[in-house]
């Protein structure tokens, strides 16, 4: 007897196979559409019930910060008085509690800081921002002190109120007597230029508040003028008024130029730097100076500039 052969019994044929595997592809997708849209039910729901969640928390944690921490910007309603106020010296609070807000307390503040007087309670209507409303609220509580008003109101009415003006101010104030006028001087009169002050020298003829300033300049520069003639070494300066003056050369201020440095020496008008140069140079070289004949031998000192320089010097 031959042996059972499974293989001949169970042996498909090509067209089965291909129904079989289709159908099995079939479940196997069916299967998976099925898992899929369990999972996506389950997330759905997962999300939801998190959404809910998160929100039932941030709206617990919102509940929670307002009732432990205070609400910011919020601005108390301003409680508005009224009472007596003088715009000239009344301080920010009063200003505020009689209703006006910050930026117009800061604008009277600007106005009186810059001299803005308030001299009537009109004037109190060109604040800026202010209403009509207000303006008429405020009207009778606007008191002006005295010290305040134009004083035409208070003295300038009748004569007998600027009397009284007038005699109290004499007796607070004492009055300076103007001083005389100070005329011309006369053809005689001389001035000495080395002690004169600008107010003297006004008193030239021909001399104004220019050369006057001009002339105390250059005599400070110089250290004092040894001859009237001096004075023409300034620009148009006028020769006709000389002759009201005169010198006293002892009030001319000497330069030691033994000790002097170059700056110092330069800065005469009748030294330049090259000269103040060979001064040094020749201190520095032969040892001091016994007089200006011992730079006779520079080019720099010829002797006109040797007699010019010489009241100046010492050694």
């Amino acid at each position: 007897m031959k042996g059972f052969d499974i293989k001949k019994h169970f042996i498909l044929r090509k067209s089965d196979r291909i129904a079989l595997l289709f159908l099995l592809s079939l479940g196997a997708l069916a299967m998976l559409v099925v898992m899929g849209i369990d999972f996506m039910g389950a997330s759905r729901s997962m999300t939801d019930s998190d959404t809910v969640r998160v929100a039932n928390t941030a709206t617990g944690a919102q509940k929670a910060a307002s009732q432990r921490a205070p609400v910011y910007y919020r601005q108390e309603e301003q409680r508005v008085e009224r009472f007596p106020f003088d715009p000239n010296t009344a301080d920010s609070t009063a200003l505020l509690r009689l209703g006006l807000q910050p930026w117009q307390v800061r604008s009277i503040y600007r106005y009186r800081a810059k001299g803005g007087i308030f001299r009537k309670p009109s004037d109190f209507a060109r604040l800026y921002g202010l209403t009509v409303k207000q303006y008429r609220e405020l009207l009778p509580y606007i008191r002006i002190a005295d010290d305040y008003r134009p004083a035409a109101e208070r003295y300038g009415s009748s004569p007998a109120k600027r009397d009284t003006l007038t005699a109290a101010a004499s007796a607070t104030t004492v009055m300076e007597p103007r001083p005389a006028y100070r005329a011309k001087l006369q053809p005689g009169e001389r001035v000495s230029i080395n002690e004169a002050d600008t107010t003297l020298l006004k008193r030239i003829p021909g001399i104004g508040s220019y050369f006057a300033r001009r002339i105390v300049t250059y005599r400070q520069r110089l250290g004092g003028f040894y001859d009237t003639a001096q004075l023409l070494e300034i620009k148009n300066f006028p020769a006709a008024s000389l002759s009201y003056m005169e010198v006293d050369a002892s009030k001319i201020t000497r330069l030691n130029v033994n000790q002097l440095t170059l700056h110092q020496l330069k800065a005469h008008p009748y030294i330049n730097y090259l000269q103040a140069q060979a001064i040094i140079d020749y201190r520095n070289s032969k040892g001091l100076l016994r007089s200006l004949d011992d730079l006779s031998l520079h080019p720099d000192f010829p002797p006109e500039v040797r007699a010019r320089l010489q009241p100046y010097v010492c050694f």
